[in-house]
């Protein structure tokens, strides 16, 4: 049984998430609470396994209450959320500050139909709360924004040379995604041969601002892809979450960006499947996939594409995911040529371009 406290200054959205989450028979609400104060109260009290915490509310707001809970009594967090650009800086900061993830506060604009959401973020904590561990506080330094030089014109071939080199790095990933990525992206070397193009499920208003934070930290330039820009070495492109990101190529030479904005026949936007199959086909034996954690199995089909195509792939391993789903399908399907932690992700990455 997973026990959880419900903190939020609405009695709509206390009640709202009561009703969705306790119709599931292995999971208990044991309380809710207006404020910060009173969660911190009510977690002393009720030992709750997992906490969704509002962001916006009166006398202690959701930040403070987050950091308090991690300083005192870790356990996992999950943030509700304003789907607002604002919203979205202040979420990324709970992320920061050990939050394991975070929930739209206006379930209706998500891109899958209500029962869909249901399923999913009863399985999502169902999954955070049993494994029971809050990674590491993470407090990124900004470093400070330098001018940058282009590697090279949008034309000029991307490197592949050497059994073992790739001309492109894909990664696909979901809940716990960005302090993976936070992990990964900013070790990399601001001469690094070969462009990258990043799947993490995410609301709309939600990849911008990720991408600028990703990009304040790192030392290649990080950002929200468009659609036609052409790809290039040392740039990491962030598929935007109101539609699926592929790689195309034009006039046979440049290989650009397409940005689909409709729903097609994926659960999730950005679809993970949908770019790792465009790498595929437009990179065989070249490239290089990379899946990180995540719940359910997006990107299973487009790792098995990429795979047929001879190229090479990545899983993160299960002991430092947050959700050990993405990647378990991958493993569990035997295409995975290294399970890697967190920590030796960037190392490895780097050593096969």
């Amino acid at each position: 049984m997973v026990r959880i406290l419900i903190v939020d200054d609405s009695a709509f959205m206390r009640n709202a998430l009561t009703t969705m989450l306790s119709s599931d028979p292995e999971i208990k609400i044991v309380g809710t609470a207006r404020d910060g104060l009173e969660a911190i109260e009510k977690i002393q009290s009720l030992k709750p396994d997992l906490v969704t915490m509002d962001v916006e509310m009166p006398r202690m707001d959701g930040i403070t209450a987050l950091k308090h809970i991690m300083e005192s009594n870790p356990l996992p967090v999950i943030m509700v959320s304003s789907i607002t650009t604002e919203g979205a800086k202040v979420t990324l900061d709970a992320l920061d500050f050990g939050a394991v993830d975070f929930i739209p506060k206006n379930l209706s604009e998500l891109s899958v139909n209500i029962v869909k959401i249901k399923e999913i973020l009863i399985d999502k904590i169902k999954q955070i709360a049993r494994k029971g561990i809050v990674q590491k506080r993470i407090r990124p330094s900004v470093r400070p924004a330098v001018p940058r030089v282009a590697e090279c014109a949008p034309h000029v071939p991307l490197r592949t040379t050497g059994d073992r080199r790739v001309g492109i790095v894909s990664v696909g990933t979901s809940t716990g995604g960005p302090k993976a990525l936070q992990e990964i992206i900013p070790k990399l070397p601001k001469d690094f041969p070969a462009p990258i193009v990043i799947a993490q499920h995410m609301p709309p208003n939600f990849t911008g601002p990720f991408a600028e934070r990703l990009n304040q930290l790192s030392q290649i330039e990080v950002r929200e892809a468009v659609d036609g820009e052409p790809l290039k070495p040392g740039v990491a492109l962030i598929a935007p979450g109101r539609g699926h990101m592929r790689v195309t190529r034009v006039r046979g030479i440049e290989t650009i960006i397409s940005i689909s904005e409709n729903k097609e026949e994926f659960i999730y936007r950005p679809s993970v499947d949908a770019l790792m199959a465009s790498v595929a086909e437009f990179f065989p034996g070249r490239a290089l996939g990379v899946i990180l954690t995540g719940m359910g199995n997006d990107g299973l089909k487009g790792m098995l594409s990429l795979k047929k195509t001879g190229g090479r792939i990545f899983a993160q391993d299960e002991e430092s995911c947050v959700v050990y789903g993405m990647p378990k399908a991958v493993v569990d399907a035997g295409i995975a040529d290294k399970v890697l932690s967190i920590e030796e992700m960037a190392g490895e990455i780097i050593n096969s371009v």
